[in-house]
């Protein structure tokens, strides 16, 4: 789909919800779903990242996934370190900056150096920026941050500015435009607090795997049709 006369997000979070659904739907175990979820995601980004969007944020796993079975969160685990080495290459390719957001504990070395890597290898590509939320928590952003200003030295907490603060979340991104969540739940989530205090929220039942480029274009369509005021009165609008 042609993109040119629509309003383009600057920044794209996506919830990545419903792939567990999808497999148990169809007589598999959940460890499929999150396969197939894993394989959409990367087509998803480049997909994305090719419209003029500049920032995606995944939500790919929470703080409290762990509160999953071993076996699932060992598959997870397992999966995210296999599918990021194989992905660098493409995002490289793609000109595709990757970045992390959330805790490292308590992700397995692995993991940790996984992702350490990806981001060294792709730190300076400039044609969009994926980021990957893993172990991450919005409540848990917000103390983090609050921890690093404390520690330093040169924040005057009177003159603390939103600015400011952005700087010391996971990543200094824009804030968010648009949020996305797939599997028909409609919550955020604990995600991205900070981040979509504006954003507009796009719920569909369509599950994560089966969410492709013609279903990304609807949330696209529909956001461009959205009235962003940010707080303010659209006087255009309002006297047509």
């Amino acid at each position: 789909m042609k993109y040119e006369n629509l309003k383009v997000p600057n920044h794209v979070a996506i919830i990545v919800d419903g792939n567990g659904r999808w497999a148990t739907e169809r007589g598999l175990s959940r460890s499929m779903g999150h396969k197939a979820g894993a394989e959409n995601l990367e087509k998803l980004v480049c997909y994305v990242l090719s419209k003029g969007i500049k920032y995606i944020s995944l939500y790919v796993f929470s703080t409290d996934n762990f509160k999953r079975s071993k076996e699932e969160v060992d598959y997870l685990m397992n999966l995210f370190v296999n599918k990021f080495k194989r992905s660098v290459k493409k995002y490289n390719k793609k000109n595709i900056k990757v970045l992390f957001s959330g805790r490292e504990k308590p992700l397995k070395e692995e993991v940790i150096k996984t992702i350490k890597k990806m981001e060294e290898d792709t730190k300076n590509n400039n044609g969009g920026v994926v980021n990957f939320c893993l172990n991450y928590g919005g409540h848990s952003e917000i103390i983090d941050a609050c921890i690093k200003i404390k520690k330093d030295p040169s924040i005057n907490i009177e003159t603390l500015d939103e600015k400011t603060f952005n700087k010391y979340l996971y990543q200094d991104l824009p804030q968010v435009d648009l949020m996305i969540r797939t599997g028909g739940e409609r919550r955020v989530s604990n995600f991205l607090l900070w981040q979509i205090s504006y954003a507009e929220l796009y719920f569909t039942k369509t599950y994560f795997p089966d969410f492709n480029e013609d279903e990304f274009d609807k949330a696209i369509v529909e956001y461009s049709s959205r009235d962003r005021r940010f707080g303010g009165i659209n006087y255009e609008k309002k006297n047509n």
